[in-house]
């Protein structure tokens, strides 16, 4: 994310305000609605941070609280759709925004529907991400929960809304990492309280937009992930195939959202396409200096032999939590997990040693030893990954270290002259792929 503090402002519907935020200044507006509950101000540390972060290189994107959520005024009684679909016009007029994009998220699809075949002079295209026509189950919708089963699924969430715990019905447990279940909880209680979270799931059973369908005219994209455990992926395929002309875009991901940047990746193209009428020709390749740092757990496969796959698996958990933590420490970026390491990079080699001297030193507490390389040079920027011959080199300088030893190059080594660190010459190696000879140091404290 970019850490930048979204500006809330304030539209006027009827009596009541609501809460919206502006990115990026392009001639296209895309208006994005969020799903049932939603905080303008988090907007960028979410789900849907990395897709706005993207598509307001090129557009403006306009998102909202609806009201009774986040920042938005709280009302006695939930708005039926008639009502957010004029609260929806509010804040484009508030926005001066005369047509726009709509991008509905989950449950802010059906509004957009609605929307979007009452007003189509003032929409340009649909998105449907993960969303459905009712929420309830149906003869033409067999694969959606029953009142009751939704019913009981809203009291066990009313007990549990603020803590976090949420968090892991919509996405797989590998994502839920403490750091995000803090972000859920504080999320939480930011957009709504358990009552009004209650009330709002009531609603949303009441929803059910699917005489509208044939109505809607304007170019339209349904996506959905195959796996997703909330809204079924037969909700979208309902959408697409009752929607005059709509694309079903489906992609492989087991959850509703994600929270790892790439989770737009297998879709993204096919939105660009949509709002621009091109699409991409490929990846943008960005390059820049970055100093990369990997690591690997010293004899990992006999480790995992002699204590078992379930104690072994709770031994990764906690290195990947000290290493995450040790990485957000010295400012760094987790760019992937490589099997039993990372590869991470940061803005300075300094901060790259000491994060990697000090991880070392972290998990000897349980037991094992890594391995670490660092070296800083040209990467390519390929979206959330990275490549370039800078990660092939500090891949090989890992491979030369021992248990324990933090290896570096020679450009690492003079690169952070000053700042405390001491290193030990290792000797020449040649690295295997990589052209001409390098000088190996080890990092000391």
């Amino acid at each position: 994310m970019t850490g930048v503090e979204p500006k809330v402002r304030y539209a006027r519907s009827d009596d009541v305000h609501l809460a919206y935020s502006t990115f990026g200044d392009g001639p296209l507006d895309i208006v994005l609605i969020p799903g049932f509950v939603s905080a303008v101000d988090l907007t960028l540390e979410g789900s849907l941070g990395p897709f706005i972060e993207r598509v307001s290189s090129f557009a403006r994107v306009i998102t909202f609280d609806k009201r009774g959520t986040g920042l938005s005024d709280r009302v006695g009684t939930l708005p039926n759709l008639d009502t957010r679909m004029d609260d929806l016009r509010a804040v484009m007029d508030a926005a001066g925004s005369e047509r726009a994009h709509l991008a509905g998220i989950s449950e802010g699809g059906p509004m957009s529907i609605v929307f979007a075949a009452t007003f189509p002079e003032r929409v340009h295209s649909l998105l449907l991400y993960g969303s459905f026509a009712t929420f309830v189950r149906t003869d033409d919708h067999p694969w959606m929960p029953s009142i009751e089963d939704r019913e009981r699924i809203n009291e066990v969430g009313g007990e549990l809304w603020g803590s976090g715990a949420v968090l892991s019905t919509f996405l797989p447990k590998s994502e839920v990492t403490p750091e995000r279940r803090e972000f859920a909880a504080t999320f939480e209680s930011r957009a709504a309280s358990p009552g009004a979270m209650m009330a709002l799931t009531r609603m949303n059973m009441q929803i059910d937009v699917r005489a509208i369908l044939p109505s809607i005219s304007v170019p339209t994209i349904v996506v959905h992930a195959s796996g997703d455990r909330i809204i079924p992926v037969e909700s979208g395929r309902y959408l697409a195939d009752h929607i005059p002309g709509a694309r079903l875009v489906e992609f492989d991901m087991a959850n509703h959202l994600s929270l790892e940047p790439r989770w737009i990746d297998p879709w993204y193209d096919d939105y660009i396409e949509l709002v621009t009428g091109i699409r991409p020709a490929g990846p943008v390749v960005d390059r820049v200096l970055s100093t990369v740092m990997f690591t690997d757990i010293v004899d990992s496969t006999r480790s995992a032999s002699e204590r078992g796959d379930a104690a072994w698996r709770q031994l990764l958990d906690q290195h990947d939590d000290i290493t995450r933590r040790a990485v957000a420490r010295f400012r760094g970026t987790i760019v992937k997990h490589t099997g039993d390491g990372v590869l991470a990079r940061f803005d300075g080699p300094a901060r790259a040693v000491s994060c990697g001297l000090a991880t070392a030193q972290a998990v000897k507490t349980l037991g094992i030893d890594i391995r670490t390389g660092v070296h800083t040079g040209e990467i390519e920027l390929r979206g959330d990954d990275v490549g370039g011959i800078a990660v092939h080199v500090g891949a090989r300088i890992m491979a030369l270290a021992d248990g324990g030893e933090v290896l570096v190059t020679r450009t690492v080594r003079d690169l952070t002259a000053g700042s405390g660190l001491t290193f030990d010459e290792r000797g020449t190696y040649e690295l295997k792929g990589v052209p001409d000879e390098w000088q190996v140091y080890e990092a000391r404290g």
